[in-house]
């Protein structure tokens, strides 16, 4: 094997990224002999084929422990660098938005896994660095565009959470001053009736956003690895997966965001096992609901 300098590596994965870059142009709606505009069959599921897509995800975590974990770290880190922010900046209030946004971005910074788990289902040897085979693969235009979508949203859903703030409890902090202290806002937000119409309110907003983002993306990754097709095929099909099979996308979306905040609750440490679980189990989720 050889070992490339610095500069032949970052040469190398130049050339990958203006690739994908040039890629991206034309992976919302694809023409031509490489992608397929073919629709793909999507199959009804069940609770037991939640339990099977867990358990496989556990299979290959546990496979891939070690390396999955040192690559998942960036999640805990990313967490606790936004929280010192929030923190730091007076913007408490946004501290469980972005905990919960982890579930908006979440398909997009699990590409990754879903990549391992692609390879180990082919009897390929896996690390972490092949993790990051994406970067080479044809369809890396199209996921940066879903990964865009998914990141709009995400911003969009941090606007809607700093709008309800200030259209509920937002008044009484600017009159009484922000509190210093986490367990300050708390207390401030559960024992008055405008910090409950925040909770809410935020609650069933977030809803809307998570529900959005489960419906255009639980297939959509998985599917642009898997098989030549653009960003618009890619969400249709996640879209009518989900039309199809509402009560157990409904009860994945619940696993997921509960999940999810689970990991968070610690200082974002369990994200670095609750993301590659989830990660590698939205892959064999996706074989579920979408045959060869």
């Amino acid at each position: 094997m050889t070992i490339r300098n610095p500069a032949e590596w970052g040469a190398a994965h130049f050339k990958v990224w203006s690739h994908a870059v040039a890629e991206a142009s034309h992976a919302v709606s694809p023409t031509g002999e490489d992608r397929s505009a073919y629709e793909p069959t999507v199959r009804r599921i069940r609770t037991a084929d939640l339990r099977d897509a867990l358990a496989k995800g556990l299979q290959d975590f546990a496979a891939y422990r070690t390396d999955v974990f040192f690559l998942c770290l960036i999640y805990p880190v990313v967490g606790l660098v936004l929280a010192v922010a929030v923190f730091n900046g007076d913007a408490l209030h946004l501290l469980f938005p972005l905990a919960s946004g982890f579930a908006l971005i979440g398909p997009f910074a699990a590409i990754g896994l879903y990549e391992m788990s692609r390879r180990r289902e082919q009897g390929i040897a896996v690390s972490w660095a092949d993790a990051f085979g994406v970067a080479a693969s044809p369809a890396f235009g199209a996921v940066l565009v879903m990964g865009l979508i998914l990141t709009a949203i995400f911003l969009l859903w941090l606007v809607a959470a700093q709008l309800i703030y200030m259209a509920t409890i937002g008044p009484a902090f600017a009159a009484s001053g922000a509190p210093d202290t986490f367990g300050a806002f708390l207390d401030q937000t559960v024992t008055t009736r405008a910090g409950w119409a925040m909770i809410i309110l935020g609650c069933g907003v977030g809803f809307l956003f998570a529900a959005v983002v489960l419906a255009i993306s639980v297939v959509s990754f998985p599917l642009l690895l898997d098989r030549r097709v653009g960003v618009t095929t890619a969400i249709r099909t996640s879209v009518r997966a989900t039309l199809k099979n509402p009560e157990p996308m409904a009860l994945w979306g619940l696993i997921v965001v509960g999940a999810l905040i689970l990991g968070s609750i610690p200082a974002f440490v369990g994200l670095a096992i609750v993301m590659p679980v989830l990660g590698h189990g939205t892959w064999h989720l996706y074989r579920r609901l979408v045959p060869d």
